[in-house]
């Protein structure tokens, strides 16, 4: 059903300065691929970039890059970053009234298409669109700033979510994002994770490469 595990560094914790040269270290050191957070300070309460640094980070690297839109009205954006470079989108259920018309946008125009909850919002609430989309991303710390930490109901969402799609025969990937480390990676992607999103506890580290290379190497050992 799920591909190999992965990892995916986060350049919310970057050197925006050097935002190339972290790109290709991360991609030198085994990262399967880029997530990219795109915050608008209204849906939540930063401003990061938009898909000019997309474009930009696409002619960086050949990784699949992965865009998570904390964005309200996502649909004026959706075409605009899967210009720019993106392989997956993941958009929010807590502020998509029109959530199967977003997620099909998505998918007409060539991307994977994910619907992010936050910590909060229980994953019963995605019952009539499991079946419809690629991935869920699960936030496992309230979206609008790096380095927080990991809220612990995230396993439950996890465990669920899994359960889920083997009961249904569902394909969707379960992402995570949010307090991701060399500590928790083993139970995350133990519990039915696919991809975690990792930001600070790689670039906020003395040495962001032997970092990731570390959790890399605890997941193929899974």
């Amino acid at each position: 059903m799920s591909k190999s595990k992965r990892i995916f560094p986060s350049l919310l914790s970057s050197d925006f300065l050097k935002i190339g040269e972290e790109v290709a270290m991360v991609e030198k050191a085994g990262a399967d691929g880029i997530h990219c957070d795109i915050m608008d300070g209204s849906f939540v309460p930063n401003i990061t970039f938009g898909p000019l640094v997309v474009r930009k980070v696409r002619e960086a690297t050949k990784l699949p890059i992965d865009v998570h839109l904390m964005i309200n009205n996502p649909e004026k954006y959706i075409v605009e970053f899967i210009k720019s470079g993106a392989d997956y989108i993941s958009i929010h259920f807590e502020n998509n009234i029109h959530l199967n018309r977003n997620v099909n946008l998505i998918k007409e125009n060539g991307a994977k298409a994910g619907v992010a909850i936050n910590p909060a919002t229980p994953v019963n609430f995605l019952q009539d669109i499991l079946e419809n989309i690629d991935f869920v991303l699960i936030m496992s710390v309230n979206p609008g700033f790096g380095g927080q930490k990991f809220i612990e109901n995230s396993y439950g969402k996890i465990e669920q979510l899994d359960r889920i799609r083997n009961e249904k025969n569902y394909s969707y990937e379960i992402e995570i994002d949010g307090g991701i480390n060399s500590q928790n990676i083993k139970k995350i992607i133990e519990n039915g994770v696919d991809f975690a999103v990792a930001g600070a506890s790689i670039f906020g580290s003395v040495n962001p490469a032997e970092v990731l290379k570390q959790m890399k190497g605890i997941i193929s050992k899974l």
